[in-house]
């Protein structure tokens, strides 16, 4: 059965398209896609995530316990809001989920999964919980009473459409630097976005997400779907679980490596894989040289040094060029050029540092 979030009705009654989206029925554009792009990239835009699922961690279990479970190490954080993006790994060392957790104090922690994967993590988590005998509660914040609505509001004005629209946050939320959250009242916001502009991601109670939605809407602030939402990652090389990488391959070889902390004598699931092979692949960025064909996932790229294949590909509203996110061997350089079969074409593409656009500059 298709699930909704409860901003399902709101997104229908703006024109929203809808498609299925991992199981859930979610909006893929409100008209234009290239518009909800241009609009993050140059003013304002939001997202309905509220099908990521938030999960509080809570009880004296909960900082060894998520020293065990992920790759990263959770003793970094030390300052309430302070977030730290991670892989979840089984173990053969393959990524079950990416997710961020938030720093609440040594006994709470906040996590956010990936909407295709909750189901498999949350029991992924509690079979590791049960397993360790750890005292720390597990509660996901999806659905129930104590349910989460998401919404994230990205672009250049975006900070200041929030502000405009909550301007009780702003004395909280001016100074929030990137990968920090804070709360203010019922409102949990962070500055961890996937677009790669300016912005905040909102957690509030889900009867208080069409009321926000709205306001938003009224100062401006562009409902966007899940196609801009696609091309404004890739631009900015942000990884899609299910794509770029999953339970067959290790964060060392989906550009993952700067989130796997192997030098700390702490164990982690996952770890023994990781240290007894080590990465095999590099992750890297492809701009597309030749007319012809776009960059899609899935397409063979033929180098000097050995084949690679494509995990995500786009046309790119921004730079107006195709551009892809590839896993290829590891003595490809950037600067080299390679090839690309595209249907039954042998077209020519760049390789490039896998981040193509951020806060609206090219950087390629």
């Amino acid at each position: 059965m298709t699930q909704k979030t409860v901003l399902n009705e709101t997104h229908r009654r703006c024109g929203a398209k809808m498609v299925d989206f991992g199981g859930w029925d979610m909006p893929v554009n409100y008209g234009s896609q290239i518009e909800e792009h241009q609009a993050v990239r140059r003013a304002s835009g939001m997202f309905d995530v509220s099908h990521m699922c938030v999960v509080d961690l809570a009880g004296p279990g909960a900082k060894p316990f998520l020293r065990r479970l992920i790759a990263n190490n959770v003793d970094k954080l030390r300052v309430f809001g302070k977030a730290l993006y991670s892989a979840m790994l089984n173990e053969a060392g393959g990524v079950i989920d990416d997710l961020i957790v938030y720093y609440l104090d040594d006994t709470h922690y906040r996590m956010v999964i990936n909407a295709g994967t909750a189901d498999k993590d949350l029991i992924w988590m509690a079979a590791r919980l049960a397993e360790w005998k750890l005292a720390v509660s597990i509660a996901q914040r999806r659905s129930g009473d104590q349910a989460l609505a998401m919404i994230a509001v990205q672009g250049p004005q975006a900070r200041a459409k929030v502000w405009q629209v909550l301007p009780a946050t702003r004395t909280a939320t001016e100074g929030l630097k990137p990968f920090y959250a804070t709360m203010v009242g019922d409102y949990f916001i962070a500055s961890t976005g996937y677009t790669g502009e300016d912005g905040f991601e909102i957690a509030l109670p889900a009867a208080q997400a069409a009321g926000l939605w709205q306001a938003l809407a009224d100062v401006g602030v562009q409902p966007c779907g899940l196609g801009a939402r696609d091309t404004l990652r890739l631009e900015a090389g942000m990884n899609l679980y299910g794509q770029d990488m999953d339970e067959t391959v290790s964060p060392l070889d989906a550009g993952l490596a700067w989130t796997v902390d192997l030098v700390a004598p702490r164990d982690f699931v996952g770890k023994a894989a990781l240290l007894a092979q080590p990465q095999m692949r590099q992750f890297l960025g492809l701009l597309l040289l030749e007319r012809g064909g776009v960059l899609r996932a899935h397409q063979k790229v033929v180098s000097a040094q050995g084949d690679g294949e494509i995990t995500s590909g786009t046309f790119s509203p921004s730079l107006q060029q195709s551009i892809a996110l590839a896993r290829l061997p590891l003595g490809v350089t950037i600067g080299d050029t390679v090839t690309v079969e595209i249907r039954d074409k042998q077209l020519k593409a760049k390789v490039v540092k896998p981040i193509f656009v951020r806060n609206g500059i090219a950087l390629v």
